[in-house]
């Protein structure tokens, strides 16, 4: 262990006069002991030189976090609880321990932003003139925890994006990265990024969700996989709910926002990365859950893990674990060092730390703007202890004040001198790892695919049942019409009602579509899956489903209504449907990617739907509609038209109906006095091929649309509108 560095005076002061503060405390605030080490308990900032040697260490060893029991000699296993009942105490459970700690060390990644500023499109300039994180500096070791912290709209996340390499296209970077001393971006495999929100798949199991995840990432064989799954379970303490369904079911309920939470986490695990990125790992949990993630996420890092990520504010108990902080407000950055000289800093510039007032409150009242509006609307307030504010000038002043004193302090001078010892020096370069296949994801998201049908009930079940009850209802409904000409417009309006209700009721589909295209977005951002691979495995899982709905519900509906008895025929009638139900698959799917809401998608779709209902021929023939619009394009384009008269066709083309005793008609010249069909035997195929042409055409639009990113250049024209509208409001 290297010797404690020489503290200032002033800084010996400081610290005594905390502790002083907090033990006098002890009785109202128990916690303040967990953000107040010891002096001698300051270490001098590890770099990767500090580690052991890099040729003892391979890049690709497992970060295998079973060693989190054997943790304490980076956390007090009496200060804090432990996530998981791992190992019982004692000599053994050390010993094996530390011995699995050494033998699973992982040799983690520095790293280095200098002078980083991040630009944003200007929506009124059309320039990249918005600048939402202004010359930062700081860095990341290896074992350690480093949090980005500030108010909101501060540039937290738009920094932890820049620094793993994330930015968007309306984004642009300036300044220096480097990753052990070199200038490089993070490669594939070496690194994960956890976003804020959780996006899991709530019919699967927590070891399913991890598996699939790891089958998705990661080349290999199916063995070594497995053992990786578990190993992150391990990490993040998930072993009491590895068999446990993450959205529940009728008699379980989901997993906690905790626990969710860890599975987001260990789903990047899964590649044994040397960075973690996480942003704001703490959202909308609990104390108890934040502090439990907040303990494991400590004892991850203690296995050379490298762990960056951004918050907002946190308990007492919870600062205490942090490493170092790096502190902002509207894009400036007003500390970057450890956590007890951020407190000295605060001491310096004029504004202390009260004494019942947890850390980062007393750090956000002083730097949030927004307190200033809470302020003037409760200035005549006052509480039992004084002035209603612990901060007594304005917080614009407050943060200048804050950013001139780190400018000028030892504190600034320290980081670009650790800066400048870790970039001159190259360590290890960080190869990228391989992934699986493009086959072997298609094949793993057909796989899930199937799985998430069988048990999604908004999915699978609803809508068979919804499809059986129509067919059975419509079926009933026209039973015993009889085979006369009188009959023959009866039974097209059976087809017709049987046809647009079977593409209605795919309506209940839409949640599930949502939830798809939702995972992919976040799949695809992490680089696990792409555009192609994602359609081919929605596609081929999506087959046996819709081909089970068509055959149950056509099978009811043909027999009951009494149409031909052949088996030609009925097959006909069954690929129909089918190629209906293909077809209306991947229009869900493009408009469920264009909105990602229930209530858009399920409105868009109804007006879709209600127009190629109208345009289809049966209310009025295609000859005679408006040309313009109406006949072209959207008759041409509603799979209605095609499929009804394919239908019609395979019905009556071929037959007759007696007129009087002598005379007959065929069955096209009984149909034509309403429908418009034609007489060749061949016609009914090509209104079948001219449906899977349409089925495989939206898929080819979706494609497109998930290639080119359509939807985040759409939301970028919608704030580019927006914003001209409120220039324009405000001008006037």
């Amino acid at each position: 262990m290297h010797p404690p560095p020489p503290l200032g005076r002033r800084a010996m002061e400081a610290v005594s006069s905390d502790q002083h503060r907090s033990s006098s405390s002890s009785a109202s605030s128990p916690a303040r002991r967990y953000y107040l080490p010891k002096p001698g308990a300051l270490r001098r900032p590890i770099s990767f030189e500090d580690s052991p040697d890099w040729d003892d260490i391979h890049l690709d060893d497992n970060i295998h976090l079973a060693t989190a029991a054997s943790a304490s000699a980076s956390i007090n296993s009496s200060a804090y609880p432990s996530p998981s009942p791992s190992l019982p105490p004692g000599p053994s459970a050390s010993a094996s321990g530390a011995a699995a700690c050494r033998e699973r060390k992982v040799a983690g990644a520095t790293l280095v932003w200098k002078d980083l500023t991040v630009s944003s499109l200007s929506t009124s300039t059309n320039r990249f003139s918005d600048r939402l994180v202004k010359s930062s500096n700081g860095y990341a070791l290896p074992a350690t925890l480093t949090v980005i912290m500030g108010p909101a709209r501060s540039g937290k996340s738009t920094l932890l994006r820049a620094i793993a390499g994330r930015f968007s296209a309306a984004e642009r970077m300036y300044g220096e990265v480097s990753v052990n001393g070199a200038k490089s971006r993070l490669p594939y495999g070496s690194y994960g990024y956890v976003d804020r929100d959780d996006v899991l798949i709530d019919s699967l199991t927590v070891r399913e969700m991890l598996y699939f995840s790891a089958l998705l990432q990661l080349p290999g064989f199916l063995s070594s996989k497995k053992s990786i799954v578990e190993d992150a379970i391990t990490a993040m303490s998930l072993g009491d709910h590895a068999d446990k369904l993450i959205g529940g079911h009728c008699f379980t309920k989901k997993l906690p926002n905790g626990e969710r939470r860890r599975v987001s986490i260990a789903r990047e695990l899964v590649m044994r990365p040397h960075v973690l990125f996480i942003d704001e790992p703490l959202y909308n949990l609990d104390s108890v859950s934040a502090l439990l993630l907040m303990v494991t996420l400590k004892k991850l890092a203690s296995t050379g893990c490298t762990i960056i990520f951004t918050m907002y504010q946190s308990s007492t108990e919870v600062f205490g674990l942090f490493d170092r902080i790096c502190l902002l407000s509207n894009g400036n950055t007003l500390f970057f060092g450890e956590t007890l000289a951020c407190l000295q800093h605060f001491s310096n510039a004029g504004f202390p730390c009260p004494i019942m007032q947890s850390p980062s409150d007393h750090f956000l009242r002083a730097i949030n703007t927004d307190f200033d509006r809470i302020i003037a609307m409760c200035k005549n307030l006052q509480d039992d202890q004084g002035d209603f504010s612990s901060v007594s000038m304005d917080t614009a002043v407050a943060i200048r004040t804050l950013e001139a004193t780190y400018k000028q302090s030892a504190d600034s001078v320290a980081v670009e001198s650790m800066i400048a010892k870790l970039t001159e020096k190259e360590g290890p370069y960080l190869k990228s790892k391989g992934r699986a296949s493009d086959a072997i994801r298609i094949v793993v998201l057909t796989w899930r695919s199937l799985l998430i049908m069988s048990r999604d009930w908004k999915y699978y079940w609803s809508r068979l049942a919804l499809y059986m009850f129509i067919a059975l209802s419509i079926g009933t409904i026209f039973s015993d019409i009889g085979h006369s000409l009188s009959s023959v417009m009866v039974r097209v309006s059976a087809i017709f009602a049987f046809v647009s209700f079977v593409i209605l009721l795919s309506f209940s589909g839409v949640p599930a579509h949502i939830d798809e295209v939702k995972i992919y977005c976040h799949e695809e951002t992490n680089r696990h899956s792409g555009a192609m691979v994602f359609l081919l495995g929605h596609f081929l899982s999506s087959i046996p489903f819709l081909f089970l709905v068509s055959i149950s519900s056509s099978l009811v509906f043909y027999y009951l209504i009494g149409l031909r008895n052949e088996f030609s025929f009925l097959m006909y009638f069954v690929l129909t449907i089918f190629m209906c139900l293909l077809a209306n698959e991947a229009l869900m799917m493009i408009v469920a990617y264009i909105w990602l809401e229930l209530y858009k998608c399920t409105l868009t779709l109804a007006c879709l739907h209600v127009i190629m209902m109208l345009v289809a021929g049966y209310f009025r023939k295609r000859e005679t509609l408006p040309y313009a619009v109406w006949t072209y394009p959207l008759s041409f384009i509603s799979f209605h038209t095609y499929a009804v008269q394919g239908l019609v066709e395979n019905e009556y083309v071929g037959t007759s109906f007696a007129v009087g005793e002598i005379r007959s008609i065929p069955g096209v010249q009984a149909v034509r006095g309403s429908y418009d069909i034609s007489s060749s035997a061949n016609a009914k195929w090509v209104n079948l091929l001219v449906l899977l042409l349409m089925a495989i055409g939206y898929r080819i639009v979706l494609y497109m649309l998930l290639r080119l990113n359509v939807r985040k250049q759409v939301g970028m024209g919608r704030a580019a509108w927006w914003s001209r509208i409120q220039r324009g409001a405000s001008a006037k």
